[in-house]
């Protein structure tokens, strides 16, 4: 009798993602060849052309499944009818839990993102402006709404983004805090920061 294919199986293409995820994080992405790829997925270099072009086509591939999502979840909050303050703390534990939960995806989108020319360069630098867009629309609402200081929303909108990318250089997962606590602590310093100061 014929075995039935587990559907839940990961596709050839979710091996390869997955493995040049892997070999970049351990690697850095200059050191590793496309051969790499190959062998820790059981192709032929040439076969693995047929799922992939190019190397830097990997690494973009990254890029967009560490943004994608988040930038739909930045856009709902906006939307919501909660606070500025409210809606600044949802987007930091977005962003958090969104690293924290694909820390090695997130980890080479972040450290190896320059490696990207041409388009790939230009639609990497377009969508992280845009997740500093959508930050300082909050920023924004909260100063309209009086209960943010006015500031240069710019600044602090990449400040905070610097903050939470950061965390992939020490974020470990059996650490003592968990994301939705590192979220908690990171709000706080940014909220407390930019309350409006009464006299």
């Amino acid at each position: 009798m014929r075995k039935s294919v587990n559907a839940d199986a990961p596709t050839k293409d979710e091996k390869i993602f997955a493995e040049a995820v892997r070999i970049f994080r351990a690697k850095g992405y200059h050191a590793t060849s496309m051969q790499n790829i190959a062998d820790a997925v059981g192709l032929q270099k040439g076969s693995l052309y047929h799922y992939i072009a190019t190397k830097e086509e990997l690494l973009f591939k990254i890029f967009e499944r560490s943004t994608g999502a988040l930038s739909k979840q930045l856009e709902e909050i906006i939307a919501s009818k909660n606070s500025p303050a409210a809606k600044l703390r949802l987007a930091i534990a977005a962003h958090l839990t969104a690293l924290c939960e694909q820390l090695d995806i997130y980890s080479v989108y972040l450290s190896e993102r320059r490696a990207l020319t041409g388009r790939y360069h230009t639609k990497v630098r377009a969508e992280g402006e845009r997740h500093a867009v959508l930050l300082e629309k909050i920023l924004r609402q909260g100063i309209d709404h009086k209960d943010f200081r006015p500031m240069d929303t710019k600044m602090v909108a990449l400040a905070i983004l610097g903050m939470c990318n950061w965390l992939y250089q020490w974020y470990a997962p059996q650490g003592r805090l968990a994301p939705n606590e590192i979220a908690g602590i990171f709000s706080d310093i940014v909220i407390d920061g930019l309350t409006r100061r009464r006299k």
